[in-house]
């Protein structure tokens, strides 16, 4: 009898939600975004969009230990039957990725003008704005100022053995960056790769775990992004931003914008378009500038505080490939992956995720127990 009942409810579930999809898909006055920039950078912008225009916004976040990842199988699941109409992604390689996957529709907005063409996609899928550069962030406690590494190959120098940190390229910028170097010079890119796990580099979950773990002297330096420094710069830490590889001989300091687009068949396109236009003016780069995540503006003219730096600031660039990034990402990607697990860099990170997962069901299973026994929570 309770399988019935059981049965019955999920059939009872299924029948509410498939009519909340309609519902929704029928309110004109509405935007459904999914957003991979960190909710508390983006929530508020997204607030204002609904303040200034009257659209309700319905937004879906993803989470750091999944960056993009989450987010970007969601979209290609939904492809048939879409529930978002815009996605807000972080970075650029999985959007060419939904673009190779048929999820995306063309759209150039008005409000892309003045945005480098390095920054668009030439075919109006996708465009990009508010970047963050991949830097190193160094711990001044630990390094003295005229010891400062400024190339991706101070992290493979034995005088660093065991005091650098950098994300495990799988998700998020970290996994773009590993992609693109690939791309740029598969010969180059195995060989770092190879010398970072000979010198013991410490890998860690995510950018913010880099950043934060390098501001409490855990290690010497590693790999991040500006927001996740500047959220150290202003809490007062002992660290320091190097834009790294600005040398005519080396790559440029790699940039990788915030990139928006509208989603093929969405339940609300025209109120995507204005999503996308209204995210797209100069005022949201400038404001994401002087936010904690000091994003950084793609437009020349574009005001920032004295701690951003914009492309046209900084000298060398690294001109990525994004297109073959975005193709070639699962495999470059899994290459690095494969070289981590077979050097024994990801058992402890694996085991600790692993770990984490089973408290997680455990926690959960003993609730819903609770829940069908009538036992108060």
């Amino acid at each position: 009898m309770r399988n019935i009942r059981v049965s019955v409810f999920a059939v009872l579930l299924v029948a509410v939600v498939g009519g909340s999809r309609r519902a929704f898909a029928e309110d004109e006055n509405v935007v459904a975004v999914y957003v991979s920039l960190d909710e508390h950078f983006s929530r508020r912008i997204l607030e204002d969009f609904e303040k200034e225009t009257g659209i309700r916004v319905e937004a879906k976040y993803d989470v750091e230990a999944n960056k993009t990842i989450g987010l970007v199988r969601e979209l290609i699941s939904q492809k048939s039957k879409p529930f978002a109409d815009v996605y807000w992604n972080n970075e650029l390689a999985t959007t060419v990725k939904l673009r190779e996957s048929g999820v995306l529709a063309r759209y150039v907005s008005p409000n892309a003008a003045d945005i480098p063409t390095a920054f668009k996609d030439p075919d109006g899928y996708w465009t990009g704005f508010a970047a963050r550069a991949r830097i190193l962030i160094v711990n001044t406690n630990r390094v003295a100022a005229d010891e400062f590494p400024t190339s991706m190959w101070d992290l493979t120098k034995s005088k660093w053995k065991g005091q650098v940190a950098m994300a495990r390229p799988v998700t998020g910028t970290t996994a773009a960056h590993a992609a693109a170097l690939y791309v740029h010079d598969e010969a180059v890119a195995d060989k770092w790769f190879d010398a970072l796990i000979e010198n013991d580099l410490v890998w860690r979950p995510g950018n913010a775990h880099v950043a934060k773990q390098v501001a409490a002297g855990e290690f010497a330096f590693g790999w991040t992004d500006t927001d996740d420094f500047n959220v150290q710069r202003l809490q007062g830490k002992p660290v320091a931003a190097v834009y790294p590889d600005r040398k005519d001989s080396e790559l440029g300091v790699m940039y990788i914008p915030n990139s928006l687009v509208l989603i093929k068949g969405a339940p609300h396109a025209a109120n995507g378009k204005r999503l996308i236009d209204w995210l797209l003016r100069p005022e949201v780069e400038a404001r994401l500038a002087r936010s904690r995540s000091a994003q950084i503006p793609v437009r020349p003219g574009v005001p920032v505080p004295p701690h951003v730096r914009r492309p046209d600031q900084i000298g060398k660039v690294f001109s990525v490939d994004w297109s073959r990034t975005g193709k070639e990402y699962d495999r470059w990607t899994g290459r690095v992956d494969q070289k981590i697990d077979s050097a024994g860099g990801g058992a402890v990170g694996s085991l600790l995720w692993i770990a984490a997962g089973v408290v997680f069901i455990a926690i959960a299973l003993v609730l819903l127990l609770r829940r069908a026994t009538g036992e108060p929570e």
